[in-house]
């Protein structure tokens, strides 16, 4: 499953219909608590707004909890519902939606504000500057002592994250990597399998 995320902290995005003003305002937010404060941030910006309608999949899409959204006053379903529906469709992951609407005195109607909040955030997603998200997964690498120089050599190459190194009689290294670097690590440590113990859920040894 490919999965992409705001590549912008913020990006703005505002249409008009039937006087009423929407600003759709989109953040990175990699996990619910990151999304929060976002909303919280939006709200302080327009405190007179009168809605200030969200949706979010504030991590992996992978991941229920963290998907939500919220009607703000708008009546229920025709706002955070329609919005969410819109990410859902997408492959976009680590976002929370804002759509921020001052009333323009014309009443939309229930069907009027789904299809109004559906629009604000389609045309500002379809805009929106993207970057793939790889997804990271953990690996363990015990060794002795006298081959630290050519694995340390190796894991730098392979261009994997090293997290912790624990240092006792032999040294062990909790790191993290793309599927593709991992692949390329194990294939680097296949001379010095009877020397090591790796672990990354896929292979070990």
């Amino acid at each position: 499953m490919k999965q992409f995320y705001p590549s912008q902290t913020l990006f703005v995005n505002e249409i008009e219909i039937k006087r009423s003003r929407f600003i759709t305002y989109i953040a990175h937010t990699p996990d619910t608590d990151s999304a929060l404060q976002f909303l919280d941030q939006i709200r302080e910006l327009h405190p007179k707004a009168n809605h200030n309608c969200w949706a979010q999949i504030a991590g992996s899409r992978t991941d229920l909890n963290c998907w939500g959204s919220n009607d703000d006053g708008e009546p229920k379903g025709t706002a955070g519902k329609p919005m969410l529906n819109v990410l859902e469709h997408s492959e976009l992951c680590e976002i929370c939606v804002v759509v921020t609407r001052y009333f323009g005195g014309i009443k939309l109607g229930a069907g009027g504000l789904v299809r109004a909040y559906s629009q604000a955030v389609q045309e500002a997603v379809q805009k929106l500057p993207i970057t793939e998200r790889i997804e990271q997964k953990p690996f363990t690498l015990t060794l002795p002592h006298t081959l630290v120089g050519p694995l340390e050599h190796l894991l730098a190459k392979s261009e994997v994250s090293i997290l912790q190194r624990h240092w006792e009689e032999e040294l062990t290294i909790e790191g993290e990597g793309s599927d593709q670097q991992l692949s390329q690590l194990r294939e680097g440590l296949t001379p010095y399998r009877h020397q090591t113990h790796y672990d990354d859920k896929k292979e070990r040894w």
